[in-house]
């Protein structure tokens, strides 16, 4: 029996995809809507919503294509203290970075920035930011007196 999964299954499938299955446990999936029977008029409408979720994400990698290029061109500047030696206290986070990119109109999300090395040292550094899985940005960081 051919079916259509509606949602993962462990050990069968993830959504969407099109499994051969015995016919009871085929029954089973059907029963508690996990699965639909793989008809024409099934395989039809799972290809056309994995065009249209295609055309989304490349409506959304072009969205964050369009935000990287402006973050690349922007550099942040925080204000530290610090003690002998230009030793600064403490260091800049992800939480203060959301916070400045937040100020310039930009919906970026702590999580989504990677911090490499700690900024605990004066001077330039370079923050990633996932603003998607294949489109990652490089933010400028200044770190003053």
């Amino acid at each position: 029996m051919k079916i259509i999964l509606l949602s993962d299954v462990k050990k069968q499938g993830k959504k969407g995809e099109i499994i051969e299955v015995k016919e009871g446990y085929g029954n089973f999936l059907i029963k508690n809507k996990q699965a639909v029977l793989a008809t024409t008029t099934g395989v039809n409408r799972l290809n056309e919503e994995k065009k249209n979720k295609a055309l989304e994400e490349e409506k959304l990698i072009k969205e964050c294509e369009k935000i990287k290029s402006k973050l690349e061109k922007i550099t942040l500047t925080f204000k530290v203290k610090t003690g002998a030696a230009d030793k600064v206290f403490g260091s800049v986070s992800a939480k203060q970075i959301e916070e400045e990119l937040q100020k310039q109109k930009y919906n970026i999300n702590k999580k989504q920035i990677k911090i490499n090395n700690s900024l605990s040292s004066l001077g330039y550094h370079n923050v990633d930011i996932e603003l998607h899985k294949k489109v990652t940005a490089t933010l400028k960081i200044q770190l003053v007196k």
